[in-house]
């Protein structure tokens, strides 16, 4: 029976390179950014590396489908170097197969690398994907806002939750977010808004305005991951290491009949709780620390509160709006500012917002700091509501 990787990898080092409109770099330059980070915190030598993972999602801006811009960037030692694409959860699905090599014994320490210059491509969004039934439907007949705005309707009906209240919750989710990106030099928004400002934006998609929905960015980050044993034996101490590591990816049930109602994500239900097991969590809400999960559009945040079961179903707006998640509540989300601040290089996000955890559980995330964390999760979802790929991942010190 699979017992899972529980405290079985522990992270060595990480790196984050700065997100914006990095029009003065490409995306060799942002890797290295991310890369120089991450050896100097791990403290060791690239040719101590036995495999590396990269990820990156939009082929058309790179220079193919293959590890090799990676390798050439960083001058690996012919190593092997495997790409990896899973929408957006291509960063985190870069540190599962970094993760599960070590964890397996087929390397002593790996590399997880993920990057991308959406500036590049001239697009305000994420650029056209290639032909498939998702893809079709998106370029054909609909938009990302349009189908994540429609989550805002579905919950409002299903809980019995007006509108305003709604548009009031996930106004106020950006509120935090942007409050929380001022004290992140790396992030790409630094600047605090107000829930006016928020209300009276734009409209996007309804109910979603300018401020609802996360922005178009450059970056890049960086995982090292050993076990335990070689980590002490390089002179770490109070080691952070990963509790759970789950992935679930959509099988045509929310489109292929009624069953589901909209207003929630499937996919991330399915990784939380296995991850929750693999972790030996059984009470979130009062366990996980802090948390970064995809708010690629504040209405998916506020929904993934509830599939992640820390608030119960139908409620998240209401912790929402007694502050239960801002930097001072009880479980802080988006401590970083999150892909609101952030923006959402694909192949950089899951990475980077395990980047955060990281840095918080190790006491060195600076003005941001949060108090005695023990468990981070971060949660990546990728796709349409309606057809998905959700990754939870759950960080922490390790024996905790």
């Amino acid at each position: 029976m699979a017992s899972g990787i529980k405290d079985k990898v522990a992270i060595l080092g990480m790196g984050c390179s700065k997100f914006g409109e990095r029009w003065d770099c490409d995306a060799e330059d942002l890797i290295v950014e991310a890369y120089q980070e991450a050896i100097i915190d791990a403290g060791i030598q690239t040719s101590q590396i036995d495999a590396a993972w990269f990820a990156t999602a939009i082929e058309e801006v790179h220079v193919g489908k293959s590890g090799v811009p990676l390798s050439v960037a960083l001058r690996l030692p012919n190593i092997p170097v495997t790409r990896v694409e899973n929408f957006c959860a291509s960063g985190t699905e870069a540190f599962r197969g970094a993760v599960y090599a070590v964890a397996s014994g087929a390397a002593d320490i790996a590399l997880a690398v993920g990057v991308e210059k959406l500036k590049d491509t001239g697009y305000g969004g994420l650029p056209q994907r290639g032909a498939g039934p998702l893809n079709d439907m998106i370029r054909n007949n609909g938009s990302a806002p349009g189908g994540f705005a429609q989550l805002a309707t579905a919950y409002s009906q299903k809980h019995g939750v007006d509108m305003d209240t709604v548009k009031r919750a996930i106004g106020s989710i950006s509120v935090k977010s942007h409050a929380n990106g001022v004290k992140n030099p790396k992030a790409h928004l630094q600047k605090a808004v107000t829930l006016e400002t928020v209300l009276n934006a734009p409209m996007i998609a309804a109910p979603l305005g300018l401020f609802d929905c996360c922005g178009v960015s450059d970056g890049s980050a960086a995982a090292i991951v050993t076990t335990p044993e070689i980590a002490k034996s390089l002179g770490k101490h109070d080691l952070i290491t990963v509790k759970a590591l789950q992935l679930a990816v959509s099988n045509g049930q929310e489109s292929g009949h009624n069953s589901w109602d909209g207003s929630y994500f499937l996919t991330t239900r399915k990784a939380a709780e296995r991850a929750y097991k693999e972790a030996g969590i059984e009470k979130p809400r009062e366990q996980i620390s802090m948390f970064e999960c995809h708010d690629c559009f504040s209405i998916t945040e506020m929904v993934t509160m509830e599939d992640l079961y820390i608030s119960k179903e139908g409620e998240a707006w209401r912790d929402v709006l007694d502050g239960f998640y801002n930097a001072d509540g009880q479980v802080p989300c988006q401590i970083d500012g999150g892909l609101k601040c952030f923006g959402h290089p694909i192949g950089a996000s899951g990475l980077r917002m395990l980047y955060e955890m990281y840095f918080q559980l190790s006491g060195r995330a600076g003005e941001r700091q949060l108090k005695n964390p023990v468990f981070g999760m971060t949660h990546n979802l990728g796709g349409q509501p309606h057809q998905n790929v959700s990754s939870v991942a759950i960080i922490g010190h390790q024996g905790a």
